[in-house]
This record gives C-alpha cells, sequence and structure tokens, in this order.
C-alpha cells in the first residue's frame, strides 16, 4: 500500500503594510482629481469664481482711485499699485465660500458615507477638496494679475524688485488662500445645507478683510482699530505682498507683524491649517460616524 506524503499547507501570504502617510497623499490625490474634473464639468463655476475679484478690481480702482490719500498723495496711480496686494488677498481668502459650500453639499448628497465606505484614510476627503479649491485659486490668481496688469498695476513702482520677489509674494498669497480653505472646511461640515455654508462662509470675511490694510491705510483709522488691523493675519499678507512687489503704502506701523510682514504671514498661515485642519478632521469624523 503506496502513501502519499503528506505536505504541510502553505501559509497565505501576509497583505504589506501600507505606509500610512503614502496612502494618506494617494488617497487626497485621487479626491483631488474628482474635484478638478467635477470643476471641468461645470466651467460656470470657475467663470463667476474670475468674474467676481475682477469686478472688484475695475470697481475699486475707478471709483475709489483718487479719492483716498496714500502717503502724502491722492494720485489714481499710487492707489491703483497700492490696491493691487488688497484685491488679490481678498479674491484666495473670498475661495472660503466655495470650500464650505463644496463639502456641505458633498455632506448634502450622501457622497461623503459613500467615501467612508472606502478603504481610504478620513482625512483625504478635506485634503482633497482643499487642494482643489487652491488649483482654482491659482487660475483665478493668474487672470486676475493680468487685468491688473491691463489697467495700470505695476510691479516696483515704489521700490525696486524682481521676479522672485514677485513670485514668492503671488506663493505667500496662495498659502494664506489654502489656509483660510480650511476655516471654510469647518464651517462646511458645521452646518446643515450648502445654502447656510455659503453664508456662513463668507460673511465672517467682510470684517477681516475690511478692518485691515487692504483697501486703506490703516494709518488713517482709529488707534483701537487701527491695532486690530495691524495684527489681522490678513493684513500681514497684504503687507508682505506690497513689500514684495515694490508696492506703494506700505504701513508704517510699529506693531511686529508690520515690521516683519513676510515671516508673520508665514507664521500666521501655518498656524491656521494646522488649527483649522486638526478641527475639521476631528468634526469630520464625529458627523460621519
Amino acid at each position: 500500500m503506496s502513501t502519499v506524503p503528506h505536505t504541510a499547507p502553505e501559509a497565505a501570504p501576509v497583505p504589506a503594510r501600507r505606509n500610512p502617510i503614502g496612502q494618506s497623499i494617494r488617497d487626497s490625490l485621487v479626491i483631488t482629481q474628482r474635484n478638478l474634473i467635477r470643476m471641468t464639468r461645470i466651467p460656470e463655476m470657475v467663470l463667476f469664481g474670475v468674474i467676481q475679484p475682477v469686478m472688484f478690481v475695475v470697481l475699486f480702482t475707478y471709483v475709489f482711485g483718487g479719492s483716498l490719500k496714500i502717503g502724502n498723495t491722492t494720485d489714481a496711480d499710487v492707489y491703483k499699485n497700492f490696491l493691487m496686494a488688497g484685491i488679490f488677498a481678498q479674491t484666495v481668502t473670498f475661495a472660503t465660500a466655495g470650500s464650505s459650500a463644496g463639502i456641505a453639499d458633498d455632506m448634502h448628497k450622501g457622497l461623503v458615507d459613500r467615501f467612508r465606505s472606502l478603504p481610504m484614510t478620513r482625512g483625504a476627503v478635506l485634503t482633497g477638496r482643499t487642494l482643489a479649491d487652491l488649483v482654482q485659486t491659482a487660475i483665478t490668481l493668474l487672470v486676475l494679475a493680468v487685468v491688473a496688469l491691463i489697467v495700470g498695476w505695476r510691479p516696483g513702482s515704489a521700490e525696486p524688485t524682481d521676479a522672485g520677489k514677485i513670485l514668492a509674494g503671488f506663493g505667500l498669497l496662495l498659502l494664506l488662500g489654502y489656509a483660510f480653505t480650511w476655516i471654510g472646511a469647518l464651517i462646511g461640515l458645521s452646518v446643515r445645507t450648502p445654502e447656510a455654508a455659503t453664508s456662513g462662509g463668507i460673511i465672517w470675511l467682510f470684517p477681516v478683510t475690511f478692518i485691515s490694510n487692504a483697501f486703506v491705510d490703516s494709518g488713517q483709522m482709529t488707534p483701537w482699530l487701527r491695532h486690530i488691523a495691524d495684527w489681522n493675519p490678513f493684513s500681514a499678507t497684504v503687507q508682505a505682498c506690497r513689500q514684495l512687489f515694490g508696492d506703494p503704502g506700505l504701513s508704517q506701523s510699529g506693531a511686529w507683524p508690520m515690521q516683519h510682514p513676510v515671516w508673520a504671514s508665514l507664521i500666521y498661515s501655518v498656524l491656521i491649517v494646522a488649527v483649522f485642519r486638526t478641527l475639521a478632521v476631528r468634526t469630520y469624523r464625529s458627523v460621519t460616524a
């Protein structure tokens, strides 16, 4: 009687351990791609996002130009060059409303619940949304810079500058815009409807952008209001851009953010990302639990 040699069963293959950081990056890029494809299919989203800041440039340039004093002059050309850094900064921060509405809409339609059923990192949904908004903001900023040049903005009109400094200024603007989209993400997760997210995502931006040095010299404000404007994170980025662009109207305030605007802008933006990303991811986990 022959015997069949007994062989031990093969051990089941051990699944490869995934790198959590790499997985998070891949998941975030997939969600980013999804949102960018959605933007191309709804071109009016990008179109309206470009039209609004262009209107601000034209209206502020030709309505307020020559009526506000910058330094010791009311020259319309001086105000025009003073204004642009403020308009650029306002444009990137107003992208917050789009982030709020987009995330709230995904929640309302149940898309977030579908994402939860997939093997992806929790923060990827929010990171992908904010990165897609950053791309849209960069496109809007590029168009706006061209319009600004057409209406007469000239970098280096007050102080010499170069291409590296100009690019650094736009980099700070995009960083500020990205930081503020995390505030928008938190708002979008905290409300019940996309309509409420749109209102909640933009209403708080008006005091932030107008109690600043964006449209008027903060030195002309009452003392208590000037202190708020000088320590406003938005003002720090505007001051940094004016310095890097060589534009007129740099604040002469002794406040630290006005004396070191580039560092202040970087610190403010990084802190906003760190704080509000943490809060947004925590809120996302609780509302989808």
